[in-house]
């Protein structure tokens, strides 16, 4: 069986904070409540925006409250939108390899029955 993991989580968590700086936790509830299949767990989420810190691609700062625990918010950064636009030619591609795929895989499908 072949495992699912959220291989274009960057690309989701780029495209969420180019609409407005974010969290991780409500970056996480995006992925799950506005994807059609959501393969990325916390882990993932986390370990993609400290990623995404090291190389560049988001800057982050601090909000502490009266209450609560303290958020560590992200903004996209200029390096960001030249990977999120990177990011989406790889998309289209993939796309399109999947479109011929599940065309063939159609045709396959038919000769069976």
């Amino acid at each position: 069986m072949f495992k699912k993991h959220g291989r274009h989580t960057p690309a989701f968590l780029l495209l969420f904070l180019e609409d407005a700086p974010s969290y991780g936790a409500l970056l996480l509830t995006r992925l799950q409540n506005e994807l059609p299949y959501c393969f990325s767990d916390s882990a993932n989420v986390y370990r993609c925006l400290q990623e995404m810190e090291k190389d560049g691609s988001v800057e982050t700062h601090w909000e502490t409250r009266e209450s609560g625990q303290p958020r560590k918010w992200y903004t996209i950064t200029a390096k960001g939108r030249q990977e999120l636009k990177e990011q989406a030619e790889d998309i289209r591609q993939r796309r399109a390899n999947f479109e011929f795929f599940l065309s063939r895989y159609k045709t396959l499908d038919q000769d069976t029955d």
